[in-house]
């Protein structure tokens, strides 16, 4: 379930409003959903990924996106899901993307370093140098467990001590290891600096975890976390929170402007919210990535709705964390 879909664009309206314009920059950043398979079921996931999911990225379709990404400029490959390292092309399309020079982000949710059958993906991650953007609400084991289920919050510590004893998180070694925050419930993330210094602190503290840097990014109120919300009659003021707390400095920083996001059939969205939506890029037929001329890619027009003041709501919010 989503939030119903207004009639206008109150986003749109209110750029207009502050005689603002949102439009694409150049395109630097492909982020790739490989699938909605997943080991856990996280009540404020906005892809709606769990076990029971079975839709998944075939090699076919890797294999054309990596044909159109092979002349392109674009520096960084974000790979996400589901779990994404459920997909059974997840290494060659690693493995493919570092030989192109490509920087690779893996959206790793950690427990899945524990299943078994990806015993070897940690050190398959460090040998291809993939920065890693894990999932950890919170430094307290009772949040954790409430939003990602019971048992998680313990396993996603002895993955990431797995991961710093390989050298990720560590000083000198240039294996990038990211924390993602999201808020337990309707609140607003706070300040990412100064919650990035309480989560070092904490788990330094407790656990002998260290990491690089924290992304703070808002719960969208689409798929499961806008099923949440209308369960529990927040829905209408949880929107209207993220428009009072709407920051037009953070318009020119939002990542629709430089990413494009793909599903796993190799359609294009303006980011992976829209693609949670079903909502195509221009507004218009769905396109595959590899129907896309990328030196026009910044004539397309950027479809918006009020799922998007999640992103320039307060510091601002995105893939890779706060926007101010």
């Amino acid at each position: 379930m989503n939030l119903p879909v207004m009639t206008t664009d109150v986003f749109a309206e209110r750029l207009a409003r502050d005689g603002q314009q949102l439009g694409r920059s150049t395109l630097d950043v492909l982020q790739i959903n490989v699938g909605k398979i997943c080991n856990q079921v996280c009540r404020h996931c906005h892809v709606d990924a769990g076990p029971h999911r079975t839709e998944i990225m075939t090699g076919e379709t890797v294999e054309k996106i990596l044909d159109w990404l092979a002349p392109t400029a674009l520096s960084t490959v974000d790979i996400t899901g589901g779990a994404p390292e459920i997909n059974p092309h997840f290494e060659h399309l690693v493995e493919r993307c570092r030989a192109q020079g490509r920087h690779v982000i893996d959206r790793c949710n950690l427990t899945i370093l524990l299943e078994p059958g990806y015993e070897q993906l940690a050190e398959f991650l460090k040998t291809h140098r993939v920065e890693l953007a894990c999932s950890l609400p919170c430094y307290l084991e009772e949040n954790v467990d409430a939003q990602r289920g019971a048992g998680v919050f313990q396993q996603s510590i002895e993955a990431l001590r797995r991961l710093n004893a390989l050298g990720y998180g560590q000083p000198g070694t240039g294996l990038v290891l990211d924390l993602v925050y999201n808020p337990v419930g309707v609140s607003l993330p706070p300040a990412q600096a100064e919650l990035e210094q309480t989560y070092k602190r904490e788990l330094d503290a407790r656990y002998g975890i260290r990491f690089n840097r924290l992304w703070t990014i808002t719960n969208m109120p689409i798929s499961r976390f806008a099923d949440w919300l209308a369960r529990t009659g927040e829905a209408a003021a949880y929107q209207e929170r993220l428009e009072q707390a709407h920051n037009g400095a953070n318009v020119a920083a939002v990542m629709c402007r430089t990413t494009v996001s793909v599903d796993w059939l190799g359609r294009v969205y303006d980011c992976d919210f829209n693609q949670m939506l079903d909502w195509p890029l221009g507004n218009g037929h769905p396109l595959h990535l590899w129907e896309i001329d990328v030196d026009r890619f910044t004539e397309l027009p950027i479809r918006t709705g009020a799922h998007c003041f999640g992103c320039t709501a307060g510091a601002g919010s995105s893939c890779a964390g706060a926007l101010a």
